[in-house]
């Protein structure tokens, strides 16, 4: 029932995508922002209060539903599984980003591309040359692919898997809005959201890794990943894009992500001190690397489907 759960829902997905901005997102954010808002007294602790808060109005309803509809019928508990994966998962949320981009970069368009990514990744996109268009957006959709399908896939496999479901994506959440707004930053609120989430991303981020590996150029991805994952400010997404770079042969990460953890350096060192470290292998992102990159995804995605049929028929037979 895992297996057809999810492949039902990724159906559904290619043929009706769910918004990014859909009605049901809005009202977790909004929750979000009520929890920050009613919890945030400074201090860390509120911050873990108002998370299990927040998981427990979410989680309690999705588990007790499917607690009662198994006791009815399989086929509403089918039901019900894929609703909550088509809900959870993002492939389709922000791929006309990527897509359009490289449209764009085809034509030669670099200032629609510009104008696309900073859309997608709400950062400063002016001035930006193709190459680094390419890279960001190779990484941005590496990174967001994971954490909207890779991640989703392994939590729905653990017991109550659409409360997990649940639990991950709100997590994912939890720790970027509780954090990276400007507001944010210098509070201690978002902690717990962070550590939590890093926590329930670490065997998922691997397994990604490794799938990108598999489907990939193994040597070399497997060759970054032990050797570059770790000069990445973020491990979980120095892990991600070390391994997905090398698989793919293409070199991702700015001088400074390159650089970070080899030696303490500051902003007015980072060229002179990139260029002193080995890189990691592979060539500068073209605009190939953006078809490498969907390729790359949708083999590793092909790789877990793959698995979670020889899983769920071993289950069956079993």
């Amino acid at each position: 029932m895992t297996f057809l759960s999810i492949l039902c829902a990724l159906l559904i997905e290619q043929l009706k995508p769910l918004r990014a901005d859909n009605l049901i997102y809005l009202e977790i954010k909004n929750l979000a922002a009520r929890m920050e808002a009613w919890f945030n007294a400074g201090q860390a602790d509120h911050g873990r209060l108002g998370w299990f808060v927040m998981m427990l109005v979410l989680m309690v309803p999705t588990a007790l539903i499917y607690w009662v509809i198994t006791r009815i019928s399989p086929l509403l508990a089918m039901g019900w599984n894929i609703l909550i994966v088509y809900l959870t998962l993002g492939l389709r949320h922000y791929s006309h980003y990527f897509t359009s981009i490289q449209i764009a970069l085809n034509k030669g368009d670099d200032a629609t591309a510009r104008m696309l990514l900073g859309d997608w990744t709400k950062k400063d996109t002016v001035g930006m040359e193709a190459n680094e268009i390419i890279r960001i957006a190779v990484e941005t959709a590496l990174v967001t692919t994971h954490r909207h399908v890779f991640g989703v896939f392994f939590w729905f496999l653990m017991p109550v898997g659409p409360a997990c479901a649940v639990m991950y994506r709100v997590a994912e959440y939890l720790a970027r809005a509780w954090n990276e707004p400007e507001h944010m930053k210098n509070e201690t609120f978002g902690d717990f959201a962070a550590k939590a989430f890093y926590w329930m991303d670490w065997i998922p981020v691997r397994l990604t890794a490794i799938a990108f590996a598999i489907v990939g150029n193994f040597e070399d991805a497997i060759y970054a990943w032990r050797n570059f994952a770790e000069r990445w400010k973020d491990e979980a997404i120095g892990i991600i894009l070390s391994a997905g770079g090398g698989a793919m042969g293409v070199r991702l990460g700015a001088p400074a992500e390159i650089a970070v953890n080899v030696l303490p350096i500051d902003a007015t060192t980072v060229d002179s001190m990139a260029s002193e470290t080995e890189s990691p292998p592979g060539e500068e992102a073209t605009v190939r690397a953006l078809q490498s990159t969907v390729g790359l995804v949708w083999r590793a995605l092909l790789l877990w489907m793959m698995l979670l049929l020889a899983l769920s028929l071993a289950v069956w037979l079993g």
